[in-house]
Parts: structure tokens; sequence; C-alpha cells
């Protein structure tokens, strides 16, 4: 059998820790309204305005504030019970979405009350993310973190392929304001879950009380020291900013490269979330972190071959595979990250440095597609994703050498699970 690979019965082992299958199922429910929501969001902002720059701006407000409160909300998860941080998080989700239920269904909605909603779900989600990141640590045993971050990922990847396909069927046969309506109804489960669940909030908390200040730079400071974190996140910031916008940027991509409305959008929406899911369960039977880092990088490669492969085509079916590798590389590099991450950070530290990879992963791809979505309203999108996309290709090509001392380095890394062969 291959170094690092187990069977699927690996994939099982989390969900005999109850706090674990229950926050697992509540998220699943969550998540699928979340990718509903997402769709009909991305959808909207095009019809309303008919330009690539403001579905790009709308993401960005859903992502980019990531970039600014998210490594507060590091601090914050390192500072108080990050369960309850979740919940609190969650219900001013659930009430963004219903105000976006009663805008779209009485004819009140704007393209700037699209915006200024979407900044306050981006808002919430910049302290959810790293509350909820670090939240699996304290859920499973270390024997079973790495399988748990990755079943995180497939729950999250199964959801943004159905997703889309609900909000595709919803849309058409109802309207969009039935997509929110059922976002807002979801985050009961998470809540619900949540109340269910027994866990100790106290162990992570600091007992020293340093400024919010002097807790943001220490967290950057061990990130960016770090050698095998420092020097990956180097390569996700590239990635985020090159290749990633490819995401937000899709409503766009459907209607002016292949000509298809709100059903082509899920096409391709849930081709990429099928080959996400099919990445999450790969990794998912990993029994140990060696060899992690070159799987990788190979992904990141994949992400940009599947890019050119998508802009060569007219076709949705080609389209749809093209996003399918794309969905497959994003979330290998992604997933990948964050277990690595998870099972050699300091307990004491992991929500900043869990917040710092939140805001590359979900701020600086919104930050590229807005610059993306200028240029393609002068000079059409093909130029800035190939660009982009070649861009990337160049620093990847550029650091071989650099890759393969990251590997080394993080196949020695003291803490790493290493199983049997």
């Amino acid at each position: 059998m291959a170094k690092g690979w187990a069977d699927f019965s690996a994939v099982a082992r989390p969900f005999r820790n109850r706090n674990f299958a229950l926050y697992t199922a509540g998220n699943a429910v969550s998540n699928t309204g979340t990718w509903i929501q997402r769709l009909a969001v991305g959808w909207l902002a095009w019809k309303l305005t008919e330009s690539a720059f403001w579905v790009a701006a709308v993401s960005f407000a859903d992502l980019f504030p990531v970039v600014i409160l998210g490594m507060f909300g590091g601090v914050l998860a390192d500072r108080v019970s990050r369960i309850k941080v979740v919940r609190i998080c969650q219900v001013v989700q659930a009430l963004q979405a219903i105000a976006l239920f009663f805008l779209v269904a009485f004819d009140l909605i704007t393209i700037e009350l699209l915006f200024a909603f979407t900044l306050i779900l981006g808002a919430s989600t910049g302290f959810d993310q790293p509350a909820r990141q670090s939240l699996v640590y304290s859920l499973v045993p270390r024997e079973d973190l790495t399988s748990a971050v990755a079943i995180n990922s497939i729950i999250f990847n199964t959801a943004r392929f159905i997703g889309p396909a609900i909000a595709g069927v919803v849309i058409a046969a109802f309207g969009l304001a039935w997509a929110f309506a059922i976002n807002a109804v979801s985050f009961l489960a998470t809540i619900l879950a949540l109340s269910l669940m027994k866990i100790s909030a106290k162990e992570h908390v600091s007992k020293h009380r340093m400024s919010v200040l002097a807790d943001l730079l220490l967290g950057f400071r061990y990130t960016v020291r770090h050698q095998v974190i420092g020097r990956l996140i180097l390569y996700s910031l590239a990635l985020s900013l090159l290749v990633r916008p490819l995401n937000e940027l899709l409503p766009a991509i459907t209607e002016l490269l292949f000509e298809h409305g709100a059903s082509g959008l899920a096409i391709l929406t849930s081709a990429r979330g099928v080959g996400a899911l099919l990445a999450g369960l790969l990794l998912a039977k990993r029994t140990q972190i060696e060899g992690l880092t070159r799987h990788l990088v190979y992904s990141m490669l994949a992400g940009v071959v599947s890019v050119f492969l998508l802009l060569a085509t007219g076709n949705i079916w080609v389209g749809a595979i093209a996003l399918a590798l794309f969905g497959f590389a994003m979330s290998t590099t992604g997933t990948g990250c964050v277990t690595m991450i998870q099972v050699t950070v300091d307990n004491r530290l992991r929500g900043r440095v869990l917040s710092l990879n939140g805001l590359i992963m979900r701020g600086v791809p919104s930050l590229g597609a807005v610059v993306m979505g200028w240029i393609a309203d002068r000079a059409g999108l093909y130029w800035p994703l190939a660009v982009g996309a070649g861009l990337f290709l160049v620093i990847f090509l550029s650091a071989v050498r650099w890759e393969k001392r990251v590997r080394a380095i993080a196949d020695r890394e003291p803490g790493s699970h290493r199983g049997r062969e």
C-alpha cells in the first residue's frame, strides 16, 4: 500500500466521538444552505447588473472581511469559548439570510443592499471561521485529527455539490427568494448541534493577557517563522491571488464563455464540488502526514492546468470536467494546508494561525477577483484568467528546488502522524 494511505475505514473513526458526530451533522445541513445562498447571491448580482465587476465585488464583500477581521477572530478564538463564538455567528448569519429573503421576495433588493448584507455575512465569517476550525481539535483525539479535518472538507464539498444543484432547481421553480429562506432554516441544525455538545471551554484559553495587537503579532511571527507552515502559506498566497479568483467569477464565466444561465452555473459549480469531494475522500483515508506536501504542490500545478482547459473550450461539459479538476486541486491544497497546521501548531496559537490561513484562502481570492473582474469588463474574461494562471505557473516552476526543501522539512516534522506503511 502507498505510503501514508489506508483503506476507507479511517474515514469512520472520528465519528466514534459524540461531539464530532453532532458537529458534523449540523455542519452538513448548514453548509448545504450556505452553498444554496452563495449561488443565489452570485446569480442575483449578475442579473441586477450584468457586470463581472459587480459579481466580483459582491464576492469581495463576502470574502474580504476575513482579511480585516480574521486575525482578530483568531485572537478571540484563543481567548474565549470557541463554541460560544460559533453559536453567536450562526445566529447572525441566519438573520442575514432572513433579511435577504424579505428584500428579494418584496422586490426591494438593489445591488447596493446585496453588497451591504453580504458584507455583514463576511464580517461574521471573519470571527466564525477561526473558532470553527480551531474547535475541531477539541472534538477528536489527536490520532483522528487528520481524518477529522478531511471529513470537514468532505462535508463542505458535498454541500458545494448538492447546494448549487438544489439552488438551480429552487430558483427555476420558485424564484430566488426561496433560496435565502432555505439557508436561513438550515442554520437551526448547527445551532441545535452546538447546544447538545459537551466540551471544555477553558483548555485552550491563554492565562496571560497580552494586548490584542501583541497577540496578533505573536501569531503572525509564529506563522512566518515556522519552517513548514510559513513556506506553504507563501505558495497558498500566490495561488489564492492568481488562480482561485476563478471561483468568484464563475457566474460571469457561465454566461460570457459558455452562454448558459442559472442551470449552467449549477452544472459548473456542482462539477467543482464533485472534484473537491473526491479530494476530501482521498485525504480522509491518509494515515500520516509524510508525503502530503508533495501532493499539495502537484495539486497546485493541476489547478493551473484546469484553468487553461476551461479557457480552451466553449462546451459546458468540457468546462465541467475542467471545474472538477479545479475543485480537486483547490480542495487538496486547502485541506492539506489546514491538516498540516492542525497537527503541528501550538494549541495556544491555533486560532491565530488558522485565521491567517483563512485570511489567505478566503480574503485574497476576492481581492484578485475584483481586479480580474475590472479587467474583464474592459478586455474580456479570457485574459485576466489566463495571465493569472500563467504568472502562477512561472512562480511554481521557479520554486521547484524550494518545494523539495519544504517537502523534506515537512516529512521530518516532529509530531506529524506516522502510521505503518
